[in-house]
C-alpha cells in the first residue's frame, strides 16, 4: 500500500509526517513483548531505548529517506522501516555522545538526556541496543523484496555508521578539541561525524526505489552536499541558537574549544558557503522538475533552520 504525502512540498509538514510514520515503526520496535525466538526484555532498559527514541527530534535522516525514495515512486511502510533502522542508529549516537566522557550533556530535545533520566550504565546499554536494533530492522523483508537489495543497505549502514563513517568522525572531533585543525581536516571528520549518515539517506533512498545508476549517484552527491549544509548549519547555531528553541545547550562547541568551520571562517563566509551549497542542491534536482519539490525544500529547510 503506498502512503500518500500531503506536505505539498512543505519540509515542516514533510518531516512532521515521516515523524509520525517513523514514531509508529519505532514504537511498535520497541515494545516490551519478546519477539518470537528472544528472551524477555528487561523493562528498564526497553524504557530508556524508548526515551532515547520516541517523542522528539526532527526525523530529518527517515524523512530524506523517504522523500528520495518518494521521488522514484516508493512510499511504503518497507521504506519507513529503512528510515526508522537509519533512526535507531541516530538516536544510539545521541545518547553515547551525551555521556560525561564524550559531550558531557544533561537536556535533548528538551529533556533530560538518558544517562540523566536513568543512569550511565543504562544509557550505554540503551545505545548498544538501538544500534543492533536498526540492522534487525534494516533486514525485513518489507524493506525490499531483493536480499542482495537489503545486504547491501545493510552493509553500507555498516559503514556510515562505523569507525570510518560517524564513530570515526566522533573519534577526530574528540582529538581535535582545543587543538588547531586545517579546514580540509575539519571537513573530513564533519563529512564522516554527520555527513556519512545523511549521505546514506538519500543514497539508500534511491536504492530502495531502484533508481538507476546515474540517479543513484546523483542524489549520493545530493546527499554529501546536505551532510555537510546541516553541519554548518549546525555550527551556526551553537554560535548564534537560543537553547531553550534547541532543546540542548548552546555554545558548547566554542566551550570545549571544537574545531568548526565557523571558528575558522567566520559567521559571514558560512553562510555563503551555506547558500552555495543549497543552490549546488537545486541543480541537482533541476532534472526530476517538480518531482523534486520536497527535497529542495528539504535542502532549503536545512540551511534555514533554527533548532
Amino acid at each position: 500500500m503506498t502512503h500518500q504525502d500531503a506536505s505539498g512540498g512543505d519540509p515542516i509538514r514533510l518531516l512532521a509526517d515521516c515523524a509520525r510514520r517513523v514514531e509508529a515503526a519505532l514504537d511498535n520496535a520497541l515494545a516490551t513483548s519478546a519477539l518470537a525466538g528472544e528472551h524477555p526484555r528487561p523493562e528498564r532498559l526497553v524504557a530508556a531505548m524508548r526515551h532515547a527514541a520516541l517523542g522528539g527530534g526532527k526525523r530529518l535522516r527517515p524523512g530524506l529517506l523517504l522523500a528520495t525514495a518518494r521521488l522514484f515512486g516508493r512510499d511504503d511502510e518497507g521504506v519507513v522501516l529503512a528510515g526508522a533502522a537509519l533512526e535507531c542508529i541516530h538516536c544510539y549516537s545521541l545518547v553515547h555522545d551525551d555521556l560525561p566522557a564524550m559531550d558531557d550533556d544533561d537536556m535533548r530535545r528538551g529533556r533530560p538526556t538518558v544517562h540523566k533520566a536513568y543512569d550511565e550504565a543504562t544509557a550505554i546499554l540503551a545505545g548498544d541496543a538501538l544500534l543492533t536494533l536498526a540492522f534487525d530492522l534494516i533486514a525485513a523483508p518489507a524493506v525490499h523484496t531483493s536480499a542482495a537489495v537489503r545486504l547491501e543497505a545493510s552493509r553500507e549502514l555498516a559503514r556510515a555508521a562505523g569507525h570510518g563513517g560517524m564513530a570515526g568522525g566522533q573519534m577526530l572531533d574528540l582529538a581535535s578539541e582545543h587543538r588547531d585543525r586545517s579546514e580540509q581536516e575539519i571537513r573530513l571528520l564533519q563529512a564522516m561525524k554527520t555527513g556519512a549518515l545523511i549521505r546514506y539517506a538519500a543514497r539508500t533512498g534511491a536504492r530502495l526505489a531502484d533508481a538507476s545508476g546515474p540517479d543513484l549517484e546523483r542524489l549520493t552527491r545530493f546527499g554529501e552536499i546536505i551532510g555537510l549544509a546541516f553541519q554548518l548549519a549546525d555550527d551556526l547555531l551553537d554560535v548564534e541558537g537560543d537553547a531553550a528553541r534547541l532543546g540542548k545547550a548552546a555554545g558548547k562547541d566554542a566551550d570545549a574549544g571544537k574545531a568548526t568551520l565557523v571558528a575558522l571562517k567566520g559567521v559571514a563566509e558560512t553562510r555563503a558557503e551555506l547558500a552555495d551549497l543549497v543552490a549546488e542542491a537545486e541543480a541537482l534536482l533541476a532534472p526530476f522538475g517538480a518531482r523534486s519539490a520536497e527535497l529542495v525544500a528539504l535542502a532549503r529547510f536545512v540551511a534555514d533552520r533554527d533548532r
